[in-house]
């Protein structure tokens, strides 16, 4: 089921919006009848939109009383009276206006359009859709147009190649996040097709299969000469996706300058865009083209390249802005309920935060991201204080040419801080801490070890390790 998030942004009300509603924001000053209607309107609407609870009319803040009330029943009237299902396309959350609180409901384009009322089907007194700032019915002709552009080939409605399938590294995510499986979990999940067997997305979530994520590497900056080629999958995609990112952190250099006052460091390409830029690929990849997405790693840039291009017919415009139009919203809302996305429609911004939009490629049936790497930005450091030695033979000098210049990794940097918290810590606790196989631990503290970064005192059972500044 959807996680509700109480957010804890305090802020004006003038700071976020300019107190109109517009063709992607509607205000309410209580949860009316008329709730589901907007709600469809948005989720026929081809950028979808965010409904406020608590503002009235004019913009201003009212507040909701009873505010965990009002959003199960949010919740609960979206999942139960709109169709088709809605699962994985809204998130409901609380924030703080002008020292009210006030629910906020993000609504994603749906993906199985038209949307409409249970009670009155798809029909003009079911559907709606947004048309500037107001939801208007649709008529007969704009619901079969609709509906005869939806996507008739859906992962949902395909049906898996086996049906001899298990989950145990499924159930196994979801308990770690405290949620339990029953027996009615692909029902719930929507992992079964209408006619009861498992459809592709259970296929893709199972134990096993054969989907796999590639990744290669080569020597330059173009694809002449391949020097690694690793197959990540075969296997639960979550699982599949945890691998090929725990490969990624390790393959992402992380420049630091130990000094003696502590320790600056800098990333070769933003983890935090990386991460974003691999799951959306892995998400919104169009699965019936028989294609997976590719990492591929040059000797300049990382480059993330997904089948299908945009989802929806969205624009570049649009998808730049933020837009969400989820191509395959089960595999959405699972990847939501283990935590590996925090919020629907956030990715695409949150790596427009550290790149310019010139890193996605757009093609007719592929969408790539592709990161150049960062300069270390202590090498012209080095080469200063280099300079300066020689106009000066003060201690302070002395000792900045001193400085270590090495190049971490993140797994790396983490291992150090851990080693500082807790010199007794075993390598076996560091691969827990760190959700690593112990091989990675063993393997990227040799590395520390070669760099003379740590180093063992004493013996292997009573010892411990000692970082050297």
């Amino acid at each position: 089921m959807i996680k509700f998030s109480q957010i804890n942004n305090i802020r004006k009300f003038g700071d976020i919006m300019n107190n109109s509603e517009t063709n992607r924001i509607e205000y309410k000053q209580q949860l009316t009848s008329e709730f589901e209607q907007e709600v469809i309107a948005f989720l026929n609407y081809k950028e979808g939109g965010i409904i406020y609870i608590g503002i009235d009319n004019n913009g201003q803040a009212v507040g909701v009383d009873n505010i965990d009330l009002i959003q199960l029943q949010v919740k609960d009237r979206i999942k139960n009276n709109v169709q088709p299902s809605t699962l994985g396309l809204f998130d409901v959350s609380v924030e703080i206006i002008d020292s009210k609180e006030v629910i906020k409901v993000v609504i994603s384009s749906g993906t199985e359009k038209p949307y409409y009322l249970r009670k009155k089907g798809r029909t003009p007194e079911g559907c709606y859709i947004r048309i500037g700032s107001s939801k208007e019915r649709m008529t007969f002709d704009m619901i079969d147009e609709m509906y005869a552009k939806r996507v008739k080939n859906s992962l949902k409605e395909i049906e898996s190649p086996r049906q001899d399938l298990t989950f145990r590294q499924l159930k196994i995510y979801y308990e770690e996040n405290g949620m339990k499986l029953n027996d009615n979990f692909a029902k719930n999940l929507n992992l079964l097709t209408n006619e009861g067997k498992y459809n592709y997305n259970a296929y893709l979530l199972a134990d096993e299969n054969n989907i796999s994520i590639k990744l290669v590497k080569y020597l330059g900056t173009n694809k002449m000469e391949l020097i690694e080629n690793h197959e990540y999958g075969y296997c639960c995609i979550i699982t599949a996706t945890h691998r090929i990112l725990e490969r990624l952190v390790s393959e992402n250099t992380v420049y630091a300058k130990i000094e003696y006052n502590g320790r600056k460091e800098v990333e070769m390409i933003d983890s935090k865009a990386l991460k974003e830029a691999v799951i959306n690929a892995i998400v919104h990849s169009d699965y019936t083209y028989n294609t997976s997405p590719i990492v591929e790693l040059y000797s300049d840039r990382i480059e993330i390249t997904s089948g299908g291009g945009l989802p929806q017919e969205l624009s570049q415009e649009e998808f730049l802005e933020g837009v969400t139009a989820p191509r395959n919203k089960e595999l959405i809302r699972v990847f939501k309920d283990v935590d590996l996305i925090e919020n629907i429609g956030s990715g695409v911004l949150r790596i427009l935060d550290a790149y310019d939009k010139s890193c996605f490629i757009f093609m007719d049936h592929f969408l790539r991201v592709s990161f150049k790497y960062r300069e270390n930005p202590f090498e012209y450091e080095k080469v200063s204080a280099k300079k300066t030695t020689q106009e000066t033979t003060s201690k302070a000098t002395q000792e900045t040419t001193q400085e270590n210049l090495i190049k971490l990794n993140e797994t790396q940097i983490n291992i150090i801080r851990l080693i500082e918290n807790n010199p007794m810590i075993t390598q076996q606790e560091i691969a827990q801490k760190l959700n690593i196989t112990r091989d990675g631990v063993k393997y990227n503290m040799n590395k520390l070890r070669e760099k003379k970064v740590i180093k063992r005192e004493g013996s292997t059972k009573n010892g411990y390790w000692k970082v050297l500044k």
